[in-house]
Formats: C-alpha cells, sequence, structure tokens
C-alpha cells in the first residue's frame, strides 16, 4: 500500500515540476524574439476562435429563445390528440378527472379542421380552430393582437379571429361590415353533383380583430372562431373534440405532468409540449446551430496548428535545458510532458481570453442591443442568449485541439532529435 501512495506522489511531483517548467517557458523571454511573437499569435488566433464559437452558439441560443416566445403566445403547455384519427369523445370519465387535476389550470376544448373561407370576391383554403372561452386564458393571444381585439362571440353575432397572412390575402380588417363566410363540406351528406353549393354547411361571421404569431405556419393559415360555430360547421356533437389544449398551474413539473396525464389516457393519446408540438422545426435549428459549431471547430483547428511552429522553435531553443534535465535524471516522459503543457497553455491562455471577450461582447449586445437588425424584423437587435454550458463546451473543445495540436509537434521532434531519444 505504502509502494502504491509513493508511486502516486512521485506522479503528482512530476506532472507539478513538468508544469512549473512549461509555465515559465510559456512568459519567461525567449533567446530568439520570433518564439515570443509566435506564441503570441497562435494564443491570439486561439481566442479569436473561441471568441467566435461562444457568439455564434449565443446568437442561436437567442434567436431559439426568441422564437419558443412567439410559439408560447399561441401554443399550449400540454396539447392532447390521437394517436390514430381526427376526433374524440371528452364525455368519457378520464377527460372528468382530467380537468379536475389541481396541476392543470385551464382547459381548452379544440376543434381543428381545414375549411374555405370567402370574403366579397376573395377566397381561400384555411385551417379552422374552434376553441372555447378558456383559450383567452391559456395563451397570451393579447400579446399577440395586430388589429381589433380578441372576442368569437359578442352576444349577438359570431366572430373570428384570422391571422395577418390570412387577412392580407382575403383584404380583412377588423371590425369590417360586411361577413367572412366560412364553408365546409357535409359529413353525412354525398356531394350533390348538379348543385354543388348544397353540398356544403355555410357559416357567417364578423371579423373582430386580427392576431401576428410572426410564424407563416400560424399568421398565413389559422383562423379562431368560437367551438360551438366550428363544431356546427363540421357537424360534430358538443361533446366531440380534435384536441384538448393545457395550461399548467404555476410551480408544477411539467415533465411530471406529462407523464402523468399519459398514464391517465393510455397509448391511444398522445401529450405534447411545447418542443413536442414544433419539434421538426426547433431540430432543424439545433442541426444548423451544431454544423456551425463544427465549422468553427474547423477553423478553430486550423488556428491551433500555429501552436505547432511555436512549440518547434521553443524545442530547437531549449536545446541546452533538455541536456541539462537529461543530465540531471528526467527521461523522455518528462521532457515530452513539459513542452505538452507548453502548448496546452498556450491554447488555454487563448481559450480563457477568448471566452471573456466572446460573454462580454454577448452581455452587451443582451442587454444594450449594439448590432441592429433593421427594420422589418421582428426584433430590433440581434437576439443572444449566453449559457454557462455552451461556455463549458467551447473550452473543453479548445483545450482538446490544443492537445492535438501540441502532441504532434512533441512526438515528431522526439523521434527525430537523438537528443531526445
Amino acid at each position: 500500500m505504502s509502494n502504491k501512495n509513493s508511486t502516486e506522489k512521485n506522479k503528482l511531483r512530476s506532472l507539478s515540476f513538468s508544469f512549473r517548467i512549461a509555465r515559465r517557458y510559456l512568459f519567461s523571454k525567449k533567446s530568439h524574439n520570433a518564439i515570443n511573437i509566435i506564441s503570441g499569435i497562435s494564443a491570439t488566433g486561439v481566442g479569436v476562435g473561441t471568441m467566435a464559437l461562444v457568439c455564434v452558439l449565443s446568437v442561436f441560443n437567442g434567436f431559439e429563445s426568441l422564437i419558443s416566445d412567439m410559439f408560447s403566445s399561441f401554443d399550449p403547455d400540454l396539447k392532447i390528440t390521437l394517436t390514430q384519427g381526427k376526433t374524440f369523445d371528452i364525455s368519457s370519465p378520464k377527460f372528468k378527472e382530467l380537468h379536475n387535476m389541481k396541476s392543470v389550470a385551464c382547459f381548452t376544448e379544440v376543434v381543428e379542421q381545414n375549411a374555405l373561407l370567402r370574403f366579397k370576391d376573395k377566397q381561400m383554403p384555411a385551417i379552422i380552430k374552434g376553441v372555447s372561452s378558456d383559450f383567452e386564458k391559456m395563451t397570451r393571444i393579447d400579446s399577440i393582437m395586430y388589429d381589433g381585439k380578441f372576442q368569437l362571440y359578442d352576444g349577438a353575432f359570431q366572430r373570428a379571429v384570422p391571422g395577418v397572412g390570412v387577412a392580407s390575402i382575403l383584404g380583412l380588417g377588423a371590425h369590417f361590415i360586411d361577413p367572412l363566410y366560412i364553408y365546409a363540406p357535409k359529413r353525412t351528406e354525398e356531394i350533390n353533383l348538379l348543385h354543388p353549393e348544397s353540398s356544403f354547411n355555410q357559416m357567417g361571421t364578423f371579423v373582430s380583430g386580427i392576431f401576428s404569431v410572426k410564424q407563416l405556419q400560424y399568421d398565413d393559415h389559422y383562423v379562431l372562431v368560437s367551438i360551438d360555430l366550428a363544431r356546427e360547421l363540421f357537424e360534430y356533437n358538443k361533446s366531440t373534440a380534435s384536441a384538448i389544449e393545457l395550461k399548467l398551474a404555476k410551480g408544477v413539473d411539467q415533465d411530471k405532468v406529462q407523464k402523468q396525464i399519459k398514464t391517465l389516457l393510455g397509448d391511444g393519446f398522445q401529450v405534447k409540449n411545447r418542443y413536442e408540438q414544433q419539434e421538426s422545426f426547433f431540430k432543424i435549428m439545433k442541426i444548423e446551430k451544431w454544423i456551425t459549431y463544427l465549422i468553427l471547430c474547423f477553423i478553430l483547428l486550423i488556428a491551433s496548428f500555429n501552436i505547432i511552429g511555436s512549440l518547434s522553435m521553443l524545442i530547437i531553443d531549449k536545446r541546452g535545458d533538455i541536456e541539462t534535465l537529461r543530465n540531471l535524471g528526467a527521461d523522455n516522459g518528462l521532457i515530452k510532458r513539459i513542452f505538452l503543457f507548453e502548448g496546452w497553455m498556450i491554447s488555454c491562455v487563448g481559450a480563457l481570453v477568448g471566452i471573456g471577450l466572446g460573454a462580454g461582447l454577448c452581455l452587451l449586445q443582451e442587454h444594450l442591443g449594439l448590432l441592429k437588425l433593421g427594420t422589418g424584423y421582428v426584433v430590433d437587435a440581434y437576439p443572444v442568449v449566453t449559457k454557462p454550458l455552451d461556455m463549458i463546451l467551447v473550452f473543453i473543445t479548445v483545450l482538446f485541439m490544443g492537445f492535438l495540436a501540441a502532441y504532434y509537434p512533441v512526438r515528431y521532434i522526439r523521434t527525430k532529435d537523438s537528443s531526445l531519444d
């Protein structure tokens, strides 16, 4: 046991000795000034690459957060749909139990179906989304109203709230006196070829407001109406829904509640959180983020190759020191570690400076918005979110590349230079 402890202590002493000599070589003045210049260039190249990595990852985080906030104004915390099929009966005991769960703050019934819109002489297909009265409490619909107000029934007339893209195509405006007509095929009758218009249900509504999520999939396709109008238009009874949208109570564990609801409803239903509702979109964003990360890592690896030249010249410059260390009993492993630490420390200095500058620039952009996007965009300045995990990832990446860049010249010089054999 004592031999094992003695061996470990010797290893630690050897590492500490190698680190101290490497640190002295890094910061002391060399006999040739070119070595100092090349070492500085190496650290600067690593620092610039590291700063670019931090900034790019933070900008992607910012756009992801921005888009997530946009979707949260329209998407619920959890959405329940059938695994197969379109509609289901919500009068079953399972849904009553779900409605009464303490972790559920709002329970909104939804009927969603394709239909045809007509306003004056213009027409277009759209998605009609009938929602119950809790929809306004469940989402932040008031924050995304482009014109007018969110109102689906005024006590006398049915109202509709289309997306800004739909309104633009049809020429709609809030509180227009001309009605917006919605057409849907009759489910219970065959198509009348002689009078095809009689094969459609027709509902007239008036536009009370226009919403804008700033996402084409919603703005250009959706029209919000009351669920009573939607059920009448598509010939569904009062207990039929195509989805249930839930807002959870504050402070609850969303993942835990999601699993609980899945267990309650069984395999016939799927329960999706906000990310899963827009899964394909967020996956594309993550793919773009990590592809950009890999490209910048490749550029950073090229910048790290300056370390090869710096270490090669340092080894040549320190031939006398190497010979002295060998005469004092240093083996090849210790000499190799000295120069490995030297190259690694160059990368470490560059990484720390780069992360510091990158984080500083990102924080300035996040709070002051120095870089502007210009007019016509969702936000005025580039959105930025700095995450500590990204910085840790960047730091580990730089250290790994610094090790690769430092290992090659040390190994090459050792095999070619007889003084190191």
